[in-house]
């Protein structure tokens, strides 16, 4: 691959990278003929019962078009206005979702916690709960997890197990911003189910635009109860896709023939090569444990200013850590050239 072909934004976000080949290939094949609306047609059925396939168990499934309405729809659906919801302090649905959750669910309160490397614990959970028990507090009702977290690890079995027992507990439902559980499946090396119904989750957001579609994720409730009406939901929120068989059909392609966890290892195998290399050429050690597809710095200002000087596009998360991430569509020429600016910049511009 050329230099001419290198994208330099690549790296910024997952959500950069274009539609993988099959999910195109996928809309394509929709497009040939009409169906019904609205999730009447046979595609929807088909991807519908895949997933339950998939999760091992009659779980109910809806799609929507982002992230941001996957997460506040699920928890408009756990909660009631005064209602609240425990979550990690720089998780998604806190800092970056503009309100939603509060929005759709007419109030409920968020509630950021502290975590261990982007993850909450059982003692930080109980310790939240156990405070908010006077009637002039929200009433706890459901915890928040993301998996992979907002920092590029997960959550593993055994730490979920044990969230699991205080969830139960303190009788709160337990919600999974899935933006890339495909990557924390991946990196487990688990059966879906291990980390979702089997854990106690009660609804999933599982993405699909960073996995490599290309605007649709998938809401994934495995308490059954908890998804009566949700389809007024998404139709009073502008989430009912009239050709609801594009959704359909680049989730098909996903899950036939595993590629979701074909894209999902891909984006994690770039990121434990980018780490290990700017590890041993530029004595760069990550922030955070590196378990999906993310790399997480601490760079002086000199060098990210030089870095985005020369084109590259990556952002600030939290602080001053400054993120890197991989995806399905990444490649080592990619990872080559980041790293030779990085370690180029430096010998110009040794650190202290």
């Amino acid at each position: 691959m050329g230099a001419e072909t290198i994208q330099k934004f690549q790296f910024a976000s997952d959500n950069t990278a274009g539609m993988c080949p099959e999910a195109m290939e996928a809309y394509v094949r929709a497009n040939q003929e009409s169906v019904p609306s609205y999730g009447e047609d046979a595609l929807t059925r088909r991807v519908t019962d895949k997933f339950r396939e998939l999760f091992e168990t009659d779980c109910e499934v809806f799609f929507v078009f982002n992230g941001t309405v996957a997460n506040a729809l699920a928890l408009a659906s756990c909660c009631q206005s005064y209602h609240s919801v425990i979550c990690y302090e720089h998780a998604h649905i806190l800092i970056a979702e503009c309100g939603a959750a509060e929005f759709f669910s007419n109030g409920a309160k968020l509630i950021g916690a502290p975590g261990v490397n982007g993850k909450l614990t059982p003692a930080v959970i109980s310790q939240i709960a156990d405070k908010c028990v006077d009637i002039h507090f929200h009433k706890p009702r459901v915890v928040s997890l993301t998996q992979g977290t907002e920092l590029g690890t997960v959550y593993q079995l055994e730490e979920l197990k044990e969230i699991r027992g205080a969830a139960a507990r303190l009788k709160l439902l337990t919600h999974m911003d899935g933006a890339r559980f495909a990557n924390s499946v991946a990196s487990l090396n688990v059966a879906p189910k291990a980390l979702t119904w089997e854990a106690g989750v009660n609804v999933l957001s599982f993405g699909g635009t960073k996995l490599g579609l290309a605007n649709t994720e998938a809401v994934i409730f495995f308490d059954r109860v908890l998804a009566s009406e949700f389809e007024y939901r998404c139709k009073q929120a502008g989430q009912l896709a009239s050709k609801m068989r594009f959704h359909a059909a680049s989730w098909l392609a996903m899950l036939e023939n595993d590629v979701w966890l074909k894209h999902a290892q891909h984006g994690n195998r770039c990121a434990a090569l980018l780490a290990s290399r700017l590890k041993k050429e530029a004595d760069l050690t990550p922030a955070f444990p590196v378990e999906t597809n993310g790399v997480f710095l601490n760079l002086p200002r000199t060098l990210v200013q030089g870095l985005h000087a020369r084109g590259w596009v990556f952002h600030s998360f939290p602080g001053d850590t400054w993120r890197l991430m991989c995806s399905w569509q990444t490649t080592e020429a990619d990872i080559n050239a980041l790293v030779s600016d990085f370690v180029d910049l430096q010998k110009k511009s040794p650190q202290p």
